[in-house]
């Protein structure tokens, strides 16, 4: 096991991540978290409870602190990175394969974008290389390996729920391809009853209350999301996720996988990503959700590119595989971290290609402006905030106490009801005026949102409204603005 050099280059990528965290600011997911954080149950409508109780748990340990919030992240990445050569090591990877493995999935695009945020997806790629390890161990070596697995599956589901199709595909995949006797003795079906054990508070959570994941996994298919795709960019996105200069090394880790008698035992995971990679595709799945198997992909791939690397011209072939790691990093930390000054990132192709870095610009600007509509309020009148998305209500949350909390319909933001009655003035914002008119009785435009660098992000331009003289009850009004996506 080449362990200086895994703990390394794990260490590597968390320096890198916690050294960039402060940069820009909160992204609108990390803001709605905290708030969800403060709002604790087994579920919410749009996710298990993991990431919004580690986002309180956080604020309490380092309260206000962006970076604080952002080092579990930066930790998931490092293990993820590890994890990786680990894999590699049972797939029977020497240290150069172990680092190659680990290095590529260190500089991958999406692995950078993920762990700089505190997100869902950063640890739902932590849980499916935990599983995928412990996995590839339980189908060589059988035995109570299968519950750790179970156990590592059963949190990860209290996450997201996409580790399911990881499960479930590798389980067509030894039904398919075997090895077929690893599923005939009590430690895999042991293991799936404590992964389900664990799972069962949201679970049942989800199933009281309808299965609003169901519904929520529809709206975005549908678009709802700003990093939704189109299908036909689903198969294409695959080759960016990493690197394009590293597709070769995780494509030739699917080929192992599928054809190469020494992988034989893992050949499930060959059959499995085609299936889910499949079932996103007909699905509409956001491109990232197949992340979780560039791990053993590229720790597949990695033996025959070091033995590639150390025929013939050695020098020149280890330069292009060197370079192809370095290029690669220059690439990802670029476009997925927040390297571009934030008053010159309008001027380039970042937030384009990168949704989500727009989205961490502008949050304090967007608070100061409706801070300075609630001034132009007589101090007597009760003032709330009604927002269109969880974004803009989570801003105001973290960053105008005064005007905490804020209402909005966007998915668990309607669960925690509508504005209080005697809140006669409302300071209204993402919504439409047409829709506003048909509800209230007064609706002046007051400002309008500026982030103060000219990036056109999702709220840059948006109106902020003054309405009054509600026309129907809460209880009726309500329910007309949920939303879900």
């Amino acid at each position: 096991m080449a362990r200086g050099g895994l703990g390394a280059l794990a260490a590597g990528v968390a320096v890198l991540l916690l050294a960039t965290a402060g940069r820009y600011g909160y992204h609108r997911d990390e803001l709605y978290f905290l708030r969800a954080g403060r709002e604790p149950a087994f579920g919410y409508v749009d996710q298990p409870p993991f990431t919004p109780l580690l986002a309180r748990a956080m604020d309490v340990l380092a309260p206000g602190s962006l970076i604080g919030l952002r080092v579990p992240s930066a930790l998931a990445a490092a293990a993820v990175v590890l994890l990786t050569g680990l894999i590699a090591r049972e797939l029977g990877g020497g240290r150069g394969a172990q680092l190659l493995a680990a290095g590529s999935m260190a500089v991958s695009a999406v692995l950078l974008a993920v762990g700089h945020l505190l997100s869902t997806a950063t640890f739902d790629l932590l849980a499916w290389t935990a599983v995928t390890w412990l996995l590839v161990r339980a189908l060589r070596d059988g035995g109570g390996v299968w519950i750790a697995a179970g156990a590592v599956a059963g949190v990860g589901l209290q996450n997201k729920l996409l580790p399911l199709f990881l499960v479930a595909g590798v389980l067509a995949g030894v039904l398919a391809a075997g090895p077929r006797p690893a599923l005939r003795s009590w430690w895999p079906w042991l293991g799936a009853a404590v992964a389900v054990l664990l799972w069962a508070p949201n679970l049942l959570w989800q199933a009281a209350n309808g299965f609003p994941q169901l519904a929520l996994s529809a709206a975005i298919a549908g678009g709802s999301s700003g990093t939704s795709e189109p299908w036909y960019v689903f198969l294409p996105f695959q080759l960016v996720l990493v690197s394009p200069l590293l597709v070769p090394v995780w494509a030739l880790g699917w080929w192992r996988l599928a054809r190469d008698p020494v992988l034989r035992t893992w050949r499930a995971f060959a059959v499995a990503y085609v299936l889910v990679a499949a079932v996103f595709l007909v699905t509409g799945g956001k491109p990232y959700y197949l992340a979780g198997f560039f791990p053993v992909l590229l720790a597949a791939g990695a033996t025959p590119v070091v033995a590639w690397a150390q025929r013939g011209a050695r020098r020149v072939r280890a330069g292009v595989v060197a370079a192809a790691l370095v290029l690669s990093l220059a690439m990802s930390s670029v476009l997925m971290l927040p390297l571009v000054p934030q008053e010159e990132l309008a001027g380039t192709s970042v937030p384009d290609i990168h949704y989500d870095a727009g989205e961490t610009v502008g949050w304090p600007a967007f608070a100061a402006t409706l801070a300075a509509v609630r001034e132009r309020v007589p101090a007597g009148e009760r003032v709330a905030v009604l927002a269109g998305n969880y974004g803009e209500a989570g801003a105001v949350d973290r960053f105008l106490p005064a005007l905490a909390p804020a209402y909005s319909g966007h998915n668990a933001y309607w669960d925690w009801g509508p504005p209080p009655d005697d809140a006669t003035t409302l300071i209204v914002v993402g919504m439409r005026e047409e829709q506003l008119r048909r509800w209230f009785g007064q609706v002046r435009l007051s400002a309008r949102i500026d982030n103060g660098v000219g990036l056109d992000n999702d709220e840059q331009g948006s109106p902020v409204w003054l309405v009054r003289e509600r026309l129907l009850p809460w209880s009726q009004l309500w329910p007309r603005l949920r939303s879900l996506g």
